[in-house]
């Protein structure tokens, strides 16, 4: 299968769940004053720190609810489904807001159970999902519309011997793990367990298992697992035959190497997997020393197609408060509000916005942002996000 585009629409994810139950009572404004401006929020060190609010945070969205600003929280972040993953910021923040308010880093993914075209679509075919705590992630990849999802956990619990350090791990993944839709056959894997796409949604938990059972697959005739190709190595083939022998693609959601935890500290994230992935890779094949690349889909900040994504669900948003797009007036500015100079930041100062807007990167102290020169140079640094979103209102000449 071949890399497909993933962030044409926001419709497969749009079940609104208005959370409003212990909620503070936001009013939006009258329809007669429209902001030609937008924010995009980080949440993790930024709205929220090891699950905490973090001060201002609360008061600041409260503030753009009550102002009738569109914004939407554009995250790296995943592992649960928009919906529940939105009722936990609205619980924890107070603030009421709805699965058409959030993007997550494998939101896009929820498009390739189509695909542009029947051949391409992924509904019906057997998907390899890694990541996150149990199986959340395969129960996120089913409500999205894909229908046969396999975990490491599951081709490990049907064959211990695949990854033998992961045994401590048995009472875990007998906790969700599921049969095989095909069992591995040792003496006709052909006629075993066929992997059509593998995803990685979320940090892995057992980066050796998913490490091992990725590589398995890569490196396979076809996506059957227990084979391994013949063209692997063959320098008169593109790639040295590596990846060129109908194996499935790779995606990854979220490239960050680092994430703001409760630990002072940042902590490393599933960029820091996918490094080590590619340094397995490299070890085996040869890797760029000799011309050999692991071909791989990534989305998320900072990568230009999850922001033109936002935007589109943000354009969609903006019409959901105010009604009439044609009549609206452009949205001419849009606000990142991010901890991380090398996806929130760069990310924004990158983007070029088919529908001409300007997006400026605010670049906040609570989350992973150590102080000094960043990496990417922001519009502006602001000591939290109630400061951020402050200097936005007074640069846009809003007053309240």
């Amino acid at each position: 299968m071949r890399p497909q585009p993933v962030w044409r629409s926001f419709s497969l994810l749009q079940r609104p769940s208005r959370c409003s139950i212990g909620l503070r009572t936001i009013q939006t404004a009258s329809p007669a004053r429209v902001p030609n401006f937008a924010f995009a929020f980080d949440i993790d060190g930024v709205l929220l720190r090891a699950s905490k609010p973090i001060p201002g945070a609360a008061d600041s969205l409260a503030l753009l609810k009550q102002q009738g600003i569109p914004f939407i929280l554009l995250t790296n972040g995943g592992g649960k489904h928009e919906t529940e993953r939105v009722a936990e910021i609205s619980e924890k923040l107070n603030v009421p807001l709805d699965a058409a308010d959030i993007v997550q880093s494998h939101s896009p993914f929820a498009e390739l159970v189509n695909g542009p075209d029947e051949s391409s679509a992924l509904e019906n075919k057997c998907v390899l999902v890694a990541g996150g705590d149990g199986d959340n992630c395969r129960r996120v990849a089913e409500q999205y519309g894909f229908k046969n999802v396999v975990t490491p956990g599951d081709i490990f619990m049907a064959n211990p011997s695949i990854w033998p350090f992961s045994k401590n791990f048995s009472d875990h993944y007998k906790t969700f793990a599921r049969p095989l839709p095909r069992p591995i056959d040792p003496t006709d894997p052909k006629k075993g367990l066929k992997i059509d796409a593998v995803f990685v949604f979320n940090d892995p938990r057992d980066w050796g298992l998913d490490t091992q059972v990725i590589m398995d697959i890569l490196l396979s005739r076809q996506g059957h697992v227990g084979t391994l190709s013949d063209k692997n190595g063959q320098i008169d083939l593109p790639n040295h035959g590596y990846q060129q022998d109908g194996q499935p693609h790779l995606y990854f959601s979220n490239p960050d190497l680092y994430w703001a935890a409760a630990y002072p500290l940042p902590r490393l994230g599933q960029g820091g997997f996918r490094e080590a992935l590619e340094g397995v890779w490299a070890a085996t094949t040869g890797g760029p020393s000799k011309g050999i690349e692991l071909k791989k889909t990534v989305i998320g900040k900072p990568y230009q197609g999850t922001y033109e994504f936002a935007e589109r669900q943000l354009l969609r948003n903006r019409t959901r408060i105010f009604g009439g797009a044609a009549d609206l007036p452009p949205l001419k500015h849009v606000y990142m509000i991010g901890d991380n100079p090398e996806s929130d930041i760069r990310g924004a100062n990158s983007y070029r916005s088919e529908f001409g807007s300007k997006w400026q990167s605010i670049l906040v102290r609570t989350g992973v942002y150590p102080g000094g020169e960043p990496a990417w140079t922001p519009t502006t640094i602001a000591d939290d996000v109630q400061k951020g979103v402050q200097w936005a209102l007074k640069t846009s000449k809003w007053s309240s």
